[in-house]
């Protein structure tokens, strides 16, 4: 297992990032290959993209010394086995969530995001100087995994339903793709859970095979053509608010790197994981509008719904960590530090949101 890792300074790598160029012009190291699999469809541009992001600036950091080559889901590996091809080598490092594999361990799901939990800021807080990123990384060590956020979506939808959905009695017995422990919440509301990569939603939900999914925000969600399988879109995502997507990096090929490259795989990823948020705030802002436009009926879960999925969250934290030691561990840190951002959130940004939605 591997020992517990000081976090590194994000600023300085990514300072010293700056620098790598004309560093690396003079190093004597060999030129290195490696391949990422991924989660995504290239059509999901701006998921794989991130992708494609952090591969294209470790090459242009390392002077064409470190080259990183990404495939889209399907090509190496399923979308949902990413995990496990990093995990024995097939391929150096994957791009993907977390969350897909809590059934290896639960407390995975945190990486990612996890119901009634941070915001993309919050998230990046907890991760990156908040003991978040070293707690998750405890537990992919055991996987001979060690990871790196690579990506945000920033706040998600809801989902999309081929009916509308007001009261609890409405999820019973309703088919819906929805991972993580958010799937594990509607299943304890009556939902029949299904996990499908990206490229699968559309079909299934056309077909009728599932009655609503969830997959990230109005932008991807318009490239996969949900909204010409199901009309009604709700929202808030409550089950991620803040969704994180991760750099999985095998941990022998990681030891085996040189310093330099380290710290640029290290930097490219920081700055991938910004990047990423900002176009998704743009990109979304943009085509939620175009949808309502085209006959998209938006739609906010009700106060009965939002409660009891509440309630059912904090009573699956509580089952998770009677079980599983791990989940336990994260789950405590990541308590603590969620009572402390959000009582200083409250104060900071819930104050000025609340005043200007109410006097625009």
């Amino acid at each position: 297992i591997m020992k517990r890792r000081n976090l590194i300074n994000y600023a300085t790598v990514v300072a010293a990032s700056a620098v790598a160029l004309p560093a690396l012009s003079q190093t004597k190291h060999q030129q290195i290959k490696w391949k990422m699999t991924t989660s995504w469809p290239k059509s999901l541009d701006t998921l794989f993209g991130g992708a494609q992001r952090v591969c294209d600036r470790v090459g242009a950091l390392s002077n064409g010394k470190f080259i990183i080559t990404p495939y889209q889901a399907g090509e190496i590996v399923g979308g949902l086995e990413v995990l496990d091809s990093v995990q024995q080598g097939t391929v150096q490092c994957g791009h993907t969530s977390s969350y897909y594999y809590k059934g290896k361990n639960s407390a995975l799901v945190f990486a990612t995001s996890v119901p009634f939990g941070f915001t993309a800021q919050q998230q990046n807080a907890w991760l990156y100087y908040g003991g978040g990123l070293e707690a998750i990384q405890e537990v992919y060590a055991d996987f001979n995994v060690i990871n790196f956020p690579g990506g945000n979506t920033g706040g998600q939808m809801g989902g999309w339903f081929r009916q509308e959905i007001n009261t609890l009695a409405d999820l019973n017995g309703l088919k819906m793709r929805i991972p993580g422990l958010g799937g594990d919440v509607m299943s304890k509301l009556g939902v029949s859970v299904q996990v499908l990569p990206g490229g699968e939603v559309y079909l299934a939900l056309e077909r009728g095979a599932i009655d609503a999914a969830e997959w990230a925000g109005p932008y991807d969600d318009e490239k996969l053509g949900l909204y010409k399988a199901a009309k009604y879109y709700y929202y808030p995502g409550w089950w991620e608010p803040g969704p994180t997507t991760d750099i999985l990096i095998n941990l022998d090929a990681w030891n085996k790197l040189p310093k330099e490259y380290q710290e640029i795989f290290q930097a490219a990823a920081y700055e991938t994981n910004l990047n990423m948020l900002a176009q998704y705030d743009l990109l979304n802002s943009k085509a939620l509008p175009k949808l309502i436009e085209k006959g998209v009926q938006l739609k906010a879960f009700s106060p009965e719904i939002m409660a009891a999925a509440q309630k059912a969250t904090f009573e699956i934290y509580e089952e998770n960590a009677s079980k599983n030691e791990s989940f336990k561990k994260v789950y405590q840190q990541w308590k603590k530090f969620r009572e402390q951002v959000f009582n200083w959130n409250k104060v900071n940004e819930l104050s000025f949101t609340l005043f200007v939605e109410q006097n625009q």
